[in-house]
């Protein structure tokens, strides 16, 4: 059973899983078209950090940053010998539901142009293509999507 809560980004498991998200951004995407949090940036007060457990093992992470009138849904990702088995999708669910208790209208996001796999889960859920949004630019690697609540 996959369990998802509220979290502490400086538990060993998810800084663990951070580091790596954080290396694979870097390793695919210019500096300049980098836009993940750092782990103290999660621990921000607007910030809503949980992981995806089985067990004791944490599989994945994920982040809801309240914004004035919006979420927006950061720090995605899941633990490579865990995926294609639900825990982004449950992540996911979790901040959905979180963003709709907290009374905001909408999601945003922004993701990687090469990441398929997490193009097909927004998708998915409901998000699509939007602009640019809050204070970032466009650029070459950048897609941004939305859904309404």
């Amino acid at each position: 059973m996959i369990v998802i809560e509220r979290s502490d980004p400086k538990e060993p498991q998810a800084t663990a899983l951070l580091q790596a998200s954080h290396a694979l951004m870097q390793s695919l995407f210019p500096p300049e078209d980098n836009s993940f949090l750092s782990i103290e940036d999660l621990c921000m007060p607007d910030v809503y950090f949980h992981t995806a457990r089985r067990g004791d093992k944490v599989l994945g992470t994920g982040a809801l940053t309240v914004k004035p009138g919006y979420g927006e849904i950061k720090s995605m990702f899941v633990d490579p010998s865990a995926r294609g088995q639900g825990v982004a999708d449950a992540l996911l669910r979790a901040l959905q539901d979180l963003a709709f208790e907290q009374g905001l209208s909408a999601l945003k996001l922004e993701t990687g142009n090469s990441l398929q796999a997490a193009l097909r889960l927004y998708a998915r859920h409901g998000f699509t293509t939007c602009g640019p949004f809050g204070d970032y630019t466009a650029n070459d690697s950048s897609i941004f999507m939305t859904k309404t609540l």
